[in-house]
């Protein structure tokens, strides 16, 4: 019985080893910024730039390799359209979620994460207003 046990415990300990070698997301480098969407308004008059401003927007966005060939992260902006995701440095590919069936929607980009800094990115969903 006593071979039975350790041979578990063992096998336990080298399955959760196996688990754990991949290597861990760093917290000193990755991508930080904000979404934004517009236009607000189809014209712009003298005394509507506030109003018709782009606004922060609150959105999901997927992380893949730069080939796009496999996602590595997801995440969404908070409230006031700002994120911060800890990212390996690399070369990633930014793929924003359309908010609706055809808008509003964003174009994917390439974006290159450095060791031991945040990428600041800023992310531009169109409303469709013209």
């Amino acid at each position: 019985m006593k071979k039975t046990v350790w041979f578990t415990l063992l096998l336990a300990a080298a399955v959760l080893l196996a688990a754990c070698q991949g290597q861990p997301t760093p917290t000193d480098s990755g991508i930080a910024g904000q979404i934004l969407i517009g236009p607000q308004c189809p014209v712009v008059r003298p005394g509507m730039e506030e109003e018709c401003a782009d606004k922060s927007y609150q959105a999901t966005v997927v992380v893949k390799t730069a080939s796009g060939a496999r996602e590595v992260a997801r995440f969404q902006s908070d409230g006031k359209g700002q994120f911060r995701v800890a990212l390996r440095p690399g070369t990633y590919l930014l793929e924003p979620v359309p908010g609706g069936p055809i808008l509003p929607h964003a174009a994917p980009m390439t974006v290159q994460v450095d060791a031991g800094m945040f990428t600041e990115v800023t992310i531009f969903y169109d409303t469709g207003i013209r």
